[in-house]
C-alpha cells in the first residue's frame, strides 16, 4: 500500500493537468507551428514557462486502482501485476484466464 500522501499528490497532479491540458496543447501548437514569428512563438514559449510544473502530463504517475502500487502497473486493467493476478485467479476479470500451451 502506497503513502496516502503520495496517493493525494497524484490525484491533485491529474486534476492541474486536467486544468491546463487544453491551454498548454495550444502554447505547444504555436511553438511548434514554423510559420508564426519568432515573438508570437517566444511568447508562447514564456507563458508555457510560468505554468506549474505539475500541469505536464508527464508528472502523473500510473498507480494501482486499488492500493495505489507504483510499479508493475498494466494500462490495460488499471492495477499492478501482482493485483491482476490476484483477480485473474478469482475470475474477477472477464476474458481473462490462465494461459496453457
Amino acid at each position: 500500500m502506497a503513502k496516502k500522501s503520495k496517493i493525494a499528490k497524484n490525484e491533485q497532479r491529474k486534476e492541474i493537468v486536467a486544468r491546463y491540458a487544453e491551454r498548454r496543447a495550444e502554447l505547444k501548437a504555436i511553438i511548434r507551428n514554423t510559420n508564426t514569428s519568432d515573438e508570437d512563438r517566444l511568447d508562447a514559449q514564456f507563458e508555457l514557462n510560468r505554468q506549474p510544473r505539475d500541469a505536464a502530463q508527464v508528472r502523473v504517475r500510473n498507480r494501482d486502482a486499488h492500493d495505489g502500487r507504483p510499479r508493475g502497473y498494466l494500462r490495460k486493467f488499471g492495477v499492478s501485476r501482482v493485483r491482476m493476478r490476484e483477480m485473474a485467479h478469482r475470475g474477477e476479470l472477464p476474458g481473462v484466464r490462465k494461459s496453457s500451451w
